[in-house]
This record gives C-alpha cells, sequence and structure tokens, in this order.
C-alpha cells in the first residue's frame, strides 16, 4: 500500500493506471487523471473530481518509478507568474487613524480577472516575500476600509507536515492524512505601506476568521476548523496574530517542505494557530 496527496493506493490501483496507459498510450495527463477520479470516485466534498490532486498523486508515482505517464504535450516551460506594477496600484491616501475612526471593514472576495490581476499586483508590487502562485483550493480578499483599499489576504491549502501542529493537534498519522484539508493556510497579509491603522491588521483577521469558513463552504463543501500561518520571526514578531487571538505553538526547522537533508535552507518561521471552533480537535481527530 502506498499514499499519495492523502490517499492510500493499492498495488490493483496502481495496476489500474498502467492498464489505462497501455490501453491508449497517447491519452493526455489531464483526461487520465479525470478518468481514474471518475473510476474511484475521488472526489471533493463539494462532488467536483480532485483530478489535479490525482495528476499531482500520478507525477509522485512515476518519481518513485511505480509508473510511467503519457509524455508532457506542454512543450514550452512555463515562465513565472510576473506582475510589472502600474498607476493601478500607486499608493493612495494615507490614512492614519486608529481603526475605530476608519470607515467600515469589509473584506471582498476577490472574483474575475481583472480583480485578481489586480490583487496579485498589489503583493507583487508591496508584500517583502512578493507574490507566487497558489496551488489548489484558496479564497483571496481585497479589504476596504469605506470605499478605500486597505489590505489584501488569502487562504489556501495548509502544510503537509509540521511537527509542533501535529502536538499542538494531537492526532495520529491516519488522522491527519484524513482531516488536513480542514486546516486552512494564511497564506498572504498584506496592510498596503501606506496604511497606518493602529488596531487594522488585528481587526481585518478577527473579521477574516468569521467570514472565511462560510466563504470556503460556499467554493468547496465544507467548513475549515482550523488556520494556521507562519511568521518570520526575525523580521516580524507576529503583533498582530497575538492581538487577535491566534496561538504560537512552536517554529518550523527551516529545511522547507520538500527538502531531503538536515541543513537550513531558508528563514525558520513561527507557527501560529487559530482554532475556528471549540471543538477543533475532535472534528480533526476523526
Amino acid at each position: 500500500m502506498s499514499i499519495y496527496c492523502a490517499r492510500e493506493f493499492s498495488a490493483l490501483d496502481i495496476q489500474t493506471i498502467r492498464d489505462l496507459i497501455i490501453q491508449d498510450p497517447k491519452l493526455q495527463r489531464s483526461a487520465l487523471s479525470r478518468k481514474l477520479c471518475e473510476l474511484w470516485g475521488w472526489t471533493k466534498p463539494n462532488g467536483d473530481l480532485k483530478d489535479m490532486t490525482c495528476r499531482v498523486a500520478l507525477l509522485r508515482m512515476q518519481a518513485d518509478g511505480l509508473i510511467e505517464l503519457p509524455a508532457s504535450r506542454i512543450g514550452v516551460v512555463r515562465k513565472r507568474a510576473h506582475f510589472a506594477p502600474t498607476a493601478a496600484s500607486d499608493a493612495q491616501a494615507a490614512i492614519k487613524q486608529p481603526v475605530h475612526e476608519i470607515g467600515r471593514i469589509t473584506l471582498q472576495v476577490v472574483s474575475g480577472t481583472a480583480a485578481s490581476r489586480l490583487w496579485n499586483e498589489y503583493v507583487a508590487r508591496y508584500h517583502y516575500l512578493g507574490y507566487t502562485t497558489m496551488s489548489g483550493s484558496q479564497v483571496r480578499y481585497n479589504v476596504f476600509a469605506g470605499e478605500q483599499l486597505v489590505a489584501c489576504i488569502s487562504f489556501c491549502a495548509c502544510a503537509w507536515k509540521l511537527k509542533d501542529r501535529e502536538r499542538f493537534i494531537g492526532w495520529s498519522e491516519a488522522q491527519r492524512q484524513k482531516n488536513l484539508p480542514l486546516v486552512i493556510n494564511n497564506a498572504r497579509f498584506l496592510v498596503l505601506p501606506w496604511i497606518e491603522c493602529k488596531g487594522l491588521a488585528s481587526k481585518i483577521l478577527s473579521l477574516a476568521a468569521r467570514q472565511l469558513p462560510n466563504d470556503w463552504l460556499r467554493r468547496y463543501g465544507f467548513r475549515p476548523v482550523l488556520l494556521e500561518t507562519f511568521v518570520e520571526y526575525e523580521r516580524h514578531n507576529g503583533t498582530c496574530y497575538k492581538a487577535a487571538n491566534w496561538i504560537n505553538v512552536g517554529r518550523t526547522t527551516g529545511r522547507g517542505k520538500k527538502s531531503t537533508s538536515h541543513k537550513i535552507l531558508i528563514p525558520a518561521k513561527d507557527i501560529w494557530l487559530y482554532p475556528l471552533r471549540k471543538n477543533f480537535a475532535d472534528a480533526l481527530c476523526q
């Protein structure tokens, strides 16, 4: 039995993949992943096929020598997305009042090509980590004070393994693999640099914690029960997360999620968690 992308694959499953490839050597990888998901009933909670997840699993099986996929039909290596600054993301009027003196704070789900590109541009231009593509499930928000954009924030699938997170939850390996989708990662949080509004960041985090579960339910068919994020402790103290009642449960090793060595390759980060309901541990340990 082999495990890929939180799913167990039996020897029969592996043979099924090989048989489909032999039957139709010209079958595209995308069509193969969809056919397998239909055959196995491998779906998301909202009923959509998990074909992208299946494709990742197939690539990992090939890397492990279990299968040989049809040749990729993508002839050109895709370049990393780049969003050059335009006038649309230039600095706006500064806000320096405390949060209780500015307009009502609202979180608007990013939807549509134009809004998506502008969100990406703001993050690429002003976030110290820049813009990187988020894979898998995700929700992005534009945050407004009245009519003025003040921040950008995003949530996506969580980290695959974190020793200190697993210890805090108290789940077994089988429980982790089964319930990992119920944990959501706050991937980016950018308060625009001309906004100097005391208390705004923690206010946004609190609003997001209330709004995100319903937005995630509408998009993906289930509510998450725990949020996570990572703060580069040598650069930031995580003050806004602490003020919004997030919990610092430990620190990453700095090896990176795909590293096979014990060397520190990237900055170590503090791990912050926020339970979205009181019985979060019961839900994650089912």
